[in-house]
């Protein structure tokens, strides 16, 4: 054993399991404040309140990160056509997710990577993006209004609205933000690589996606914890 050797393994083994112990505690943690919200069905009074609307996109699709955006809204510039971003054209949200970024006092954006969720799964996954969405915020909102039934952990009074993406305006921005900024990711993933046609179906689970996964096999873009992956790569073995 030489001089560099003089701790043995046993010690690198506890720092290993220490780090592992870490990031469990973080997914409990998560997991236990997020069953602890009662979701509303309808938004309480925003009056007076500096409020920033969080919401996801990408949560279902087999390949991808999963992307969150944070936004608060200035009162004092009006923004026409918010909406949920499905429900909303590729070309409108384009052009509003401009206007977003252009007039809201504050929005983040980020996301977390196929290998986190394959990791923590993609419900932890999608509360870390938006965590990391919210601690981008060059300001501090009154309150975090988030769509869903759930809520990252972040330092605010923070509120989970079922289909708060139609219901509330910093919310809908934040959808559609989410949403703008993965489909740019997957068409870069498309460029990267060509033969799976990300710039087509986003990574969600079309026919074609399916069919080129069971020719191609897995990228390192693909969530191998996703049940229709799991099975072609199994039936390749």
């Amino acid at each position: 054993m030489s001089a560099h050797d003089t701790h043995g393994p046993e010690e690198g083994d506890s720092h290993a399991a220490a780090a592992g112990d870490v990031e469990r505690d973080l997914l409990t943690g998560i997991d236990r404040f997020a069953r602890k919200i009662k979701p509303l069905r309808k938004p309480p009074s925003a009056k007076g309140l500096l409020v920033c609307g969080v919401d996801e996109a990408g949560r279902g699709p087999l390949a991808g990160p999963v992307y969150a955006a944070a936004v608060v809204l200035n009162p004092k510039k009006y923004i026409r056509g918010l909406d949920d971003s499905k429900k909303i054209s590729e070309k409108e949200r384009e052009r509003l997710a401009i206007r977003i970024q252009t007039d809201a006092l504050a929005f983040g954006i980020a996301s977390a990577s196929a290998d986190e969720i394959d990791r923590m799964n993609v419900l932890n996954a999608t509360l870390l993006a938006m965590q990391r969405a919210v601690e981008k915020l060059l300001i501090t909102p009154d309150e975090v209004w988030v769509d869903g039934t759930q809520i990252p952990l972040v330092p605010y009074v923070a509120r989970a609205i079922i289909k708060g993406d139609a219901q509330v305006a910093a919310i809908s921005a934040a959808s559609i933000l989410a949403k703008t900024a993965r489909d740019r990711e997957m068409v870069m993933l498309a460029a990267q690589f060509p033969e799976y046609a990300f710039e087509q179906h986003k990574g969600y689970a079309t026919q074609l996606h399916l069919a080129r996964i069971r020719e191609h096999g897995a990228c390192p873009a693909h969530r191998r914890s996703f049940a229709p992956v799991k099975h072609i790569l199994g039936e390749l073995l």
